[in-house]
């Protein structure tokens, strides 16, 4: 006697916990790309918006959980969902990659958030001093000491910028470089005299987040010559992860670069006038 069936094909159940982490690890990159959004539009507190981010980070961990007890299911009762439960592990590794590497930086950098090329007499926050007072920012005075000992031992390198140019020329050129960054500047004075010092206050954003980060510029003359002093700050958090170090070191090598591109320009030379032909003198 054979045996019948309902149907001539029965295949095995999909694992339920396969679908619970494809369908956790898909919710996890929805909620970091609205996290995301939260912060660069501005639509709700920096906690909320930061806590929408760090609960995508648990939905995507908690994936890579939950795969793996369907991992085990499968091998087990034979189920199907193995496909699913990889396509989890990708979406998982691709989200939490970056904070891992960040949570590396966190532990290997100091737990500054301001950095200068002048910790002595950093420049001055003062357009945007008022940016600074809303809950949970940091202060727009400098850290002092501590923060300046900190910066020598991790970023040695930070410098104040010596130019072999004049101070309006040196300004026009930082200018010209932070319009190019797109930074949103707040207040810029050219150097006027008598003292011919100028300033720019501006605010950049992180490249994902778009955590605000505040730089002040100062540009002052030194007898025919001129330095540029950066200061880069971030708006939240005790530590920056090393973003301003990084944007102050890569504007003090454009500032550097387009100096030395502008000093080797040859110079446009007129073409000479055509020597006058003297009269002719008619002998009557």
């Amino acid at each position: 006697m054979t045996r019948r069936f309902s149907a001539p094909y029965q295949s095995e159940p999909v694992s339920s916990l396969a679908s619970w982490a494809r369908n956790l690890a898909v919710f996890s990159v929805v909620a970091v790309l609205v996290s995301i959004i939260i912060v660069r539009f501005g639509f709700l507190e920096m906690k909320p918006a930061l806590a929408t981010f760090f609960g995508a980070l648990a939905c995507a961990g908690l994936s890579i959980l939950v795969g793996l007890a369907g991992a085990a299911a499968i091998w087990q009762n034979g189920s199907r969902g193995m496909s699913r439960i990889l396509l989890a592990f990708f979406i998982d590794v691709v989200m939490l990659a970056y904070p891992a590497y960040l949570g590396l930086q966190y532990r290997k950098l100091p737990p500054i958030h301001d950095i200068t090329t002048d910790p002595i007499d950093p420049p001055r926050f003062e357009a945007l001093a008022r940016l600074r007072t809303g809950d949970g920012t940091n202060t727009a005075v400098y850290a002092g000491l501590y923060s300046a000992e900190q910066q020598r031992i991790a970023y040695p390198d930070i410098e104040t910028v010596e130019l072999e140019v004049p101070v309006q020329r040196a300004y026009e050129i930082t200018l010209q470089l932070v319009t190019k960054r797109k930074w949103l500047v707040i207040d810029e004075r050219a150097p006027q005299p008598p003292r011919r010092i100028g300033r720019i206050e501006a605010v950049a954003r992180t490249p994902i987040m778009g955590f605000r980060e505040d730089v002040s510029i100062r540009v002052t003359p030194d007898g025919e010559d001129s330095r540029v002093d950066i200061r880069s700050s971030s708006r939240y958090f005790e530590s920056d992860l090393g973003s301003n170090a990084a944007r102050v070191r890569k504007l003090t090598d454009d500032i550097n670069n387009a100096v030395d591109n502008a000093s080797l320009k040859p110079a446009v030379k007129k073409p000479p006038l055509p020597a006058k032909v003297p009269p002719k003198v008619v002998k009557k």
